[in-house]
């Protein structure tokens, strides 16, 4: 299927900065960036970020920095860290920003990979993992650091402070004055804007090189989609180092002109978001997940008849508040009409105001699958949420859903420009404005990944409804059979149980088995809710996810979902035999989640194989131990006895009962 609705372009001399620039000069005294700090939101205009943006670059070029040259970037959203970016692009060079919970084993791999001299960091935290990889990478030449606090003594070989960078970089402004300027014109839209490394979930992470004129033309087609303008707010706390954030927060802000929030830190989102009152919000569906968890976990504690009346009404939201957002207001009874009018007054307007939502026009949500009632709970309370889909290689610019024509179990449309075919292996395979220029020094990953026509290759597989809509089932390669020869796909199994609040991780195993069997990661803040209420006692994870009422609640969940599969002809085999409450979380430091809290099923099926093999043998526990690192470094080890239980499956429904 090929789909083009539209242009999504770029001109060959389009470049962020000099969008930076054009902003400074049309809309010079407009709010561009606030950060909140010290509980205080300040702000810069657009002419203010011009100013501080050629301080940086000027900085940099005194310190030796050429075209071409790598800078890494690692912090919280900041706005010195995106102006840094900017900066760093003006000099014609290439901006890498890094995950700031990466541990520094992980750093130096980036750093080792992509030849960095120059490191921009935000605080202490930061500086410390660079000065451990400082011996094993003496190529590191500086290391910048923002926020001063805690470093007075701190050797300053290589430590320049931000403010000191900006001195000398007004200084050299002064005896170059033309130099700026003359760099930002050499700049050309095919000149590679950012490296962007992927989570690498089965091996090292690649760096994706993106050029200017691909992040500007799907910024400006997502813009034109939606019809984003220069009006439009949005808080920015997800990974910079992460495509969507990138997307979201820089690159179509410099082509729209809207204003990008960065929150005090990762504790106060929830308080910064309902301050600022964004008009468009991304969140994965983990972000929506917890904050619904949040909201059932505050109506439990509520009054009796504070709970009465949200129930109630959120019974009238799901019957017709989809309907009423999406226009097809028609189909809803005058008596539901009124009933929403009045819920909307009394529970849903206020529940959006706590959930900092009340000014959203946009929102959206990628990366994973969502779960329909989490999907219809947002949606029947007059937040326009929808999801996407795409890359890191695509800009995560290939499908997504119309205002209007929202879909729960589909990914949408193809976007302004990209056209999209199914393979005849099920793999989605797609052209887009916002492909990848190459793999950083990875010309073999390039060729692999994209084909001789020009098509890239997304690994997943997926078919197009009736509809025209986008259907992802899971990854490509991870889609396998039990040996019954019955379609297994564990994402999907995954998925599912992670649709309930009470479940936060799940992998499930199957391939070349005679039946699937899956661990499970409980949500401490959920179930630990659920426990306190009903008097169960427990002193941590480990103690709570072995507690026989624990299993029961899990069991629910697991049975729901077989339920669920039986009636699915392909998919009705691979019903969750056997399951286990893992006595641990799984944590990305740990090596079992990429730093995008991607399951790494692979690594963690060899790390718990005893585990795996008492599921599969008929056990009823297993004792296991298991190492595991403190945010300290420090490491430590965790020892319990893992129960096993078995789980009601259904009879699955065959293609030929579903026909009659």
């Amino acid at each position: 299927m090929s789909t083009q609705t539209g242009p999504a372009v770029a001109g060959p001399e389009e470049t962020f900065p000099r969008l930076l620039l054009a902003h400074a000069q049309s809309r010079g005294d407009r709010t561009a960036i606030r950060e909140k700090d010290l509980g205080i939101w300040l702000s810069w205009t657009w002419k203010q970020v011009a100013d501080e943006v050629r301080a940086i670059a000027c900085g940099l070029s005194a310190l030796g920095f050429r075209r071409g040259q790598t800078v890494a970037i690692i912090g919280d959203n900041r706005p010195r860290l995106y102006w840094t970016m900017m900066a760093v692009q003006a000099l014609g060079g290439i901006a890498v920003p890094l995950y700031q919970d990466a541990i520094a084993s992980e750093m130096l791999f980036v750093l080792e990979n992509a030849e960095i001299e120059i490191a921009v960091v935000e605080d202490q935290e930061q500086v410390d993992k660079m000065l451990e990889i400082l011996p094993k990478y003496p190529r590191l030449r500086h290391i910048i650091y923002d926020d001063p606090r805690g470093m007075r003594n701190y050797p300053d070989q290589v430590l320049l402070a931000f403010e000191a960078l900006q001195t000398s970089g007004r200084e050299y402004d002064k005896s170059h004055p033309t130099h700026f300027q003359t760099e930002v014109d050499k700049g050309r839209g095919d000149d590679i804007a950012v490296m962007l490394y992927t989570s690498g979930t089965t091996g090292n992470p690649k760096g994706v090189c993106q050029t200017h004129s691909a992040l500007i033309a799907v910024s400006r087609g997502d813009i034109a989609f939606d019809g984003f303008s220069a009006d439009d707010e949005i808080l920015s706390y997800l990974p910079m180092a992460w495509v969507g954030d990138h997307l979201f927060s820089y690159a179509q802000a410099l082509v729209a002109g809207f204003c990008v929030n960065c929150p005090e830190s990762s504790e106060t989102v929830m308080t910064d978001l309902r301050e600022i009152g964004p008009t468009y919000y991304f969140a994965p569906p983990r972000v929506f997940e917890n904050l619904l968890t949040q909201v059932m976990i505050r109506m439990e504690d509520a009054a009796p008849f504070k709970r009465r009346l949200f129930h109630h009404f959120m019974g009238v939201a799901r019957r017709c508040g989809a309907a009423l957002l999406d226009g097809r207001g028609a189909s809803v009874s005058a008596g539901d009409r009124f009933n929403y009018w009045l819920g909307n007054l009394l529970v849903y307007g206020p529940l959006r105001n706590v959930l900092g939502m009340s000014r959203i026009r946009v929102a959206y949500t990628g990366g994973a699958a969502i779960g329909p009632d989490l999907f219809d709970f947002y949606r029947s309370i007059g937040i326009n949420l929808k999801q996407l889909y795409g890359q890191t290689e695509t800009a995560v610019y290939v499908c997504k859903q119309p205002s209007g024509e929202v879909k729960l179990d589909t990914v949408g449309k193809p976007l302004p420009g990209v056209q999209i075919r199914i393979a005849d292996n099920g793999e989605v395979q797609v052209r887009t404005p916002g492909m990848l220029k190459e793999y950083y020094k990875r010309p073999d990953a390039t060729a692999e990944s994209i084909s001789p026509d020009g098509w890239f290759l997304t690994g997943d597989a997926g078919y197009f409804d009736e509809d025209g809509h986008l259907k992802i089932i899971d990854r490509a390669k991870d889609v396998g059979r039990l040996d019954s020869g019955t379609l297994f796909a564990p994402q999907y199994i995954e998925n599912k149980l992670k649709f309930f609040p009470h479940i936060k991780e799940a992998v499930a195993f199957g391939h070349g088995r005679d039946r699937c069997c899956v661990f499970i990661n409980i949500d401490l803040g959920s179930v630990g809710n659920w426990a306190e209420r009903r008097g169960i006692a427990y002193s941590g994870y480990t103690d709570l996810a072995q507690k026989d009422e624990v299993y029961a609640l899990v069991k629910e969940c697991v049975e729901s979902v077989n339920a669920d599969l039986a009636k699915d002809p392909q998919l009705g085999g691979s019903q969750i035999h056997r399951f286990l409450v893992l006595h641990k979380e799984l944590d990305a430091d740990d090596g079992e989640l990429t730093r995008t809290r991607k399951v790494r099923r692979g690594f963690i099926a060899e790390r718990y194989q005893q585990l795996v093999d008492a599921l599969y043998g008929g056990a009823t526990h297993c004792e296991i131990e298991a190492q595991v690192k403190f945010e300290d470094g420090r490491t430590g080890m965790i020892r319990a006895d893992v129960k096993i239980r078995e789980a009601r499956t259904f009879p699955a429904e065959t293609a030929q009962r579903k026909a009659a």
